[in-house]
């Protein structure tokens, strides 16, 4: 009776050969036999893994993730039969270097500050506070790399897929990171659902473009971009999931635009971050300072940069129209630097702010509420990331730069502005959605205007 009343152990534990798991030899069976099997073949055989594991009757709370594992399999592997006929095909080699992705990660955490205690008898969990270590997590990353490259690798290789191997290294390492940042998320998703999907995907979106650079270029950028957000990290204003966000974004802007793009990007980062300390104390005695301590995550990592990714991503991709695309750039790096600066300086003026839309006082930091201090800094800080860009060799025209920079900037500012007292104190929109609709106005006030200079000119 006493042997009846004790938890089981996990599947994973209680069935095992010389120490090695048995779950991991299917998953490692399962990819070398995939280039000979096929995706439909595949498709059936995760479906009886899936379906096996659900109904086993060693089916226990600690099995869920390897349920969970062949669930998302399976998903990915329907959706690359379905697609299969269509112009943007899911390539199943994608689908397994994903599911290899999720293999690494499985049942172990490294990514996430938190970790889930479960309870036998109530099937619930809670979470726990744990601390992150950057060795163990850059050595993970390195294996999850590998892991996605040689089980994409397999099965080009074998099957004569006409892809490069280059092409292979960059979206294993874009899978890895991405799979990583899904990890780091606290979010109540199985992470064996979220990570291979959210891998999966960011890797077919990247395979779709078949662009890529020679693979010690791509990996100088994941080491340059990944300690950068390392350092980030350490200086405690980046959280781990902005610290993958800033590596994901690296990445992707260096190889495909270069490294002064990303240098301009960073030092929006390094102005929010200094100028989010810049008198913290008394922004936090009246209420408004940045809460974490001013430790960003990933979703302010993503809310103002995703236009700038984009249109880096497009400066590679569709170089022909390269000049009004730089110009662009500048205007949405600019108005998440000018809106940084705005906000963090402009709160601390002595004289009180006026809501944008009425003119009339508000409160310091209150969505909407603008001073002339804030503008100020709106200005300089526009101004500096144009100026920067000739210095960098982004722009070739040193006026044309800062003018449209200042210009672009300013606008997004105070259209951040004009959506925070209108839409985001409504509670339509919150300050991530506010900061990501305001970017890209700024990138298209910019752009405008090189058009219109272009044209008299």
């Amino acid at each position: 009776m006493a042997y009846m009343n004790r938890a089981p152990l996990p599947l994973n534990n209680r069935i095992s050969l010389h120490g090695v798991p048995v779950m991991y030899i299917i998953y490692i069976l399962f990819i070398l036999i995939s280039p000979f099997a096929g995706v439909t073949l595949l498709f059936l055989i995760s479906v009886l893994l899936f379906l096996g594991t659900r109904f086993s009757e060693n089916y226990v709370s600690h099995s869920r993730d390897v349920i969970s594992l062949y669930f998302s399999l399976s998903l990915m592997l329907l959706f690359s039969i379905v697609m299969g006929g269509s112009a943007y095909s899911y390539p199943f080699y994608i689908a397994l270097a994903a599911f290899a992705i999720a293999i690494v990660g499985n049942h172990n955490s490294f990514f996430s500050e938190t970790s889930q205690l479960s309870d036998f008898e109530s099937r619930r969990s809670r979470l726990k506070k744990k601390s992150f270590s950057i060795m163990w997590g850059s050595v993970f990353l390195g294996i999850r790399i590998a892991a996605a490259f040689i089980a994409a690798g397999w099965v080009v290789f074998w099957q004569n897929i006409s892809i490069s191997y280059n092409l292979l290294f960059f979206i294993a390492v874009i899978g890895a990171v991405t799979g990583s940042l899904f990890e780091s998320i606290p979010s109540s998703i199985d992470k064996n659902i979220s990570v291979p999907l959210g891998a999966g995907m960011a890797m077919w979106i990247f395979e779709e473009f078949r662009y890529f650079v020679p693979a010690e270029n791509t990996f100088i950028a994941l080491v340059f971009s990944f300690i950068l957000g390392v350092l980030a990290h350490r200086a405690k204003i980046a959280d781990v999931s902005a610290l993958l966000s800033a590596a994901l974004l690296g990445v992707l802007i260096i190889v495909f635009s270069g490294l002064s793009w990303f240098l301009l990007l960073l030092t929006f980062f390094i102005l929010g971050g200094g100028f989010t300390r810049y008198k913290y104390k008394y922004k936090k005695s009246i209420g408004i300072a940045q809460s974490k301590e001013g430790i960003r995550s990933y979703e302010n990592v993503f809310s103002n940069s995703t236009a700038a990714l984009v249109l880096a991503v497009a400066y590679g991709v569709f170089s022909e129209h390269s000049l009004p695309i730089i110009y662009a750039y500048l205007g949405t790096v600019a108005t998440a630097t000018g809106d940084t600066l705005a906000s963090e300086i402009g709160t601390t003026a002595k004289e009180r702010p006026r809501m944008i839309t009425t003119l009339k006082f508000a409160k310091p930091g209150e969505d909407g509420a603008v001073s002339l201090l804030g503008e100020f800094a709106s200005i300089l800080g526009s101004a500096i990331i144009g100026l920067l860009a000739y210095f960098l060799g982004i722009s070739d025209n040193l006026l044309l730069s800062v003018v449209i920079a200042t210009a672009g900037g300013f606008f997004g500012t105070n259209m951040d502005s004009l959506l925070g007292a209108t839409l985001q104190k409504n509670g339509l929109l919150s300050n991530s959605g506010v900061n990501f609709l305001a970017t890209f106005a700024g990138a298209g006030f910019s752009l405008l205007m090189y058009i219109l200079i272009a044209a008299i000119f």
